[in-house]
């Protein structure tokens, strides 16, 4: 039943953003906004033949495996620094500087190193969804209640016992709300990544519709990348129901 309520949710707004789309196109009357049915069919016509596909599960591909990565490091590093002071006096600087840095500009270094494959662009949305994870693991670390730690003190708990069992469950929530806010831009810097000495993924070939105007597989591609969007924010989501149950 929930799941029900969340469909129709899903496509109420897509009703709704498609009658914007629908008037705006209307308006404008030129070839660069096609009427949404249009690229909703072209849409359907480009995955049914198999054009779209691969780019699709490219993209999808580098998103998945920079959340892991950037999970795996992030987490564990966060909690630690959360927790000790001499370890977080270290790192702060570092965090402070790299931090504010748009990650986009390191991507023609990437490039050079790593060439034009998938690294690059893995590297670069790493960084993006790293920082963002690291700085809310360790504030959240950081913010773990007092009584809570001394209770664990008080079992006699080892220092591996209280991250596992207190710091944790307690930070986990709030690296899920960091992952769902540096989903947007992780696929903002993808769509930049791919379009940017690359010649596969949804980016490339949003750009390489757009040069040759043909604007029904364009925004095709867009409707694409929306949906890469929705279908990462619903794992997240999934993922949290099924790890954080006590919320």
């Amino acid at each position: 039943m929930k799941r029900l309520k969340v469909f129709l949710s899903y496509l109420r707004a897509a009703l709704f953003l498609i009658i914007i789309w629908h008037i705006a196109s209307l308006l404008a009357d030129k070839p660069f906004l096609p009427l949404p049915l249009k690229a909703i069919s072209e849409f359907f016509n480009l995955f049914s033949q198999g054009i779209i596909t691969s780019h699709f599960f490219i993209s999808a591909f580098r998103v998945l495996v920079s959340i892991i990565i950037a999970f795996v490091l992030a987490v564990p590093l966060g909690m630690l620094l959360g927790r000790n002071k001499k370890v977080d006096a270290f790192f702060a600087p570092v965090i402070y500087i790299l931090y504010p840095l748009p990650k986009v500009v390191f991507l023609p270094i990437l490039v050079v190193f790593l060439g034009l494959g998938n690294a690059p662009k893995i590297v670069l949305i790493t960084l993006v969804i790293f920082f963002q994870l690291l700085v809310t693991v360790r504030d959240a670390s950081r913010a773990v209640p007092y009584q809570s730690l001394q209770v664990m003190r008080s079992l006699n708990a080892s220092n591996w016992q209280t991250y596992q069992h207190l710091i944790w469950p307690y930070c986990l929530p709030h690296v899920f709300t960091s992952l769902r806010i540096a989903l947007g831009t992780a696929i903002a810097v993808l769509f930049l990544a791919e379009t940017f000495a690359s010649k596969n993924g949804l980016g490339y070939f949003i750009l390489d519709a757009m040069e040759k105007r043909e604007f029904g597989e364009m925004y095709a591609a867009i409707i694409a990348m929306g949906l890469l969007g929705l279908l990462l924010y619903e794992t997240v989501d999934f993922v949290e129901r099924k790890l954080v149950k006590w919320q």
